[in-house]
């Protein structure tokens, strides 16, 4: 009982100390506390990895108090019909020290069942050195056997998480240490967009519903891409834009699994701020979009895509020689307007021009509006 006392007021202790580091307006803890999301803290450096901070969102949904939780490990929710292999999923992760996203039947203190959607992440200090796991959780147990409802919960909690993650980060100071995780989340969070459109589409009986729901996906990938390829490189403030449309146009094209297709490409590094990757990535994905609308994917034909910085300009350009067929009104309109859009938020002209089967699409950008700044 009294080596029981003491791991449990080291936890405390621990506990205190952490919210003693930062000043009461701090972020962290208003935010930690008043979040109707369940959220705890454990410390990896005592005994048992125990919880050393919890909210009252956490206490409400699992029925212990805070000083019932506070030293404990947090296998204490676990019980008779947990999955041994999401127990070991989670212990791998924890023994890694890297993050993990799982759904897990747990046990509140009456012994009640709920399923819970966890997200563990590894907290590191300036040395790189594994201080604090971070946990969120999310009670869906009157959704589990909906699995599209399933989904889109899943995606309200990662993007609770995100967002509660960079309050974290900024409150904890280690906002350069988290950024990856951050990145990560976000890439999640459009995988997990992606599958719900998917499925829905895959569900739809309405050829139009159909149509319209695997545009909507593929805007989705594209964006998803964008996030992969910032996520990899070792510069997140900058986006390599020739990269990505290099990927794109191969994907695309490759997609539709024709020979009569020929593409030619002039592509030179150009690294641009990745607040700005985003609707550049939607600019390249909807110019190559429409020349596969307009008759490439039926008739094949000729499709250049061009990406270069050139006399104080930064360009796109798409050029297709294709016969054309009849088009969506629906989808090429919307396809403009996306394109529009793009172009405004980034102060970019778009001349198109028209030349029997020839089209040639080209986006002008000054590189002054290329600096960092807000878009």
């Amino acid at each position: 009982m009294t080596d029981d006392n003491s791991i449990r007021r080291d936890a405390r202790d621990a506990g205190d100390r952490l919210l003693a580091s930062h000043p009461s307006e701090d972020p962290f803890a208003a935010a930690f506390k008043a979040t109707r999301m369940p959220m705890l803290i454990t410390d990896p450096r005592q005994p048992d990895n125990p919880i050393i901070f919890c909210n009252k969102a956490f206490a409400t949904l699992t029925g212990y108090s805070t000083d019932e939780l506070v030293g404990r490990n947090c296998r204490l929710l676990q019980g008779p019909d947990t999955d041994r292999d999401a127990v070991a999923q989670l212990r791998e992760a924890v023994a890694g020290e890297h993050d993990v996203a799982l759904d897990i039947l747990n046990y509140r203190k009456d012994g009640s069942k709920f399923w819970n959607a966890l997200f563990v992440s590894p907290v590191r200090d300036a040395k790189g050195e594994v201080i604090y796991f971070f946990a969120s959780q999310l009670d869906f147990t009157n959704i589990k056997s909906k699995e599209v409802q399933l989904a889109q919960a899943r995606l309200s909690a990662e993007e609770e998480v995100a967002r509660r993650t960079r309050d974290l980060s900024e409150a904890l100071q280690a906002k350069t240490m988290l950024v990856h995780e951050v990145d990560h989340r976000v890439k999640n969070n459009l995988l997990t967009i992606a599958s719900i459109v998917k499925l829905q589409a895959r569900m739809s009986q309405d050829d139009v519903v159909k149509r319209t729901l695997f545009s909507v996906l593929n805007r989705v990938e594209a964006l998803s891409t964008v996030q992969r390829k910032l996520f990899k490189n070792n510069d997140l403030g900058r986006f390599d834009v020739a990269d990505f449309a290099k990927d794109l146009i191969e994907d695309l094209v490759g997609a539709l699994k024709r020979d009569d297709i020929r593409v030619t490409t002039d592509l030179a590094p150009v690294l641009v701020p990745s607040a700005k990757a985003s609707a550049l990535a939607l600019i390249v994905n909807e110019l190559v979009l429409d020349a596969v609308r307009r008759g490439l994917s039926d008739g094949g034909g000729e499709i250049h895509l061009q990406v270069k910085r050139t006399n104080g300009h930064f360009v796109i350009r798409v050029t297709d020689t294709t016969m054309p067929v009849a088009v969506n009104p629906e989808e090429e309109a919307f396809g403009k307007l996306m394109l529009e859009a793009c172009a405004k938020q980034l102060r970019a002209d778009v001349e198109r021009t028209v030349e029997g089967y020839r089209t040639d699409v080209l986006v002008t950008i000054l590189v002054e509006e290329m600096k960092d700044s807000d878009v």
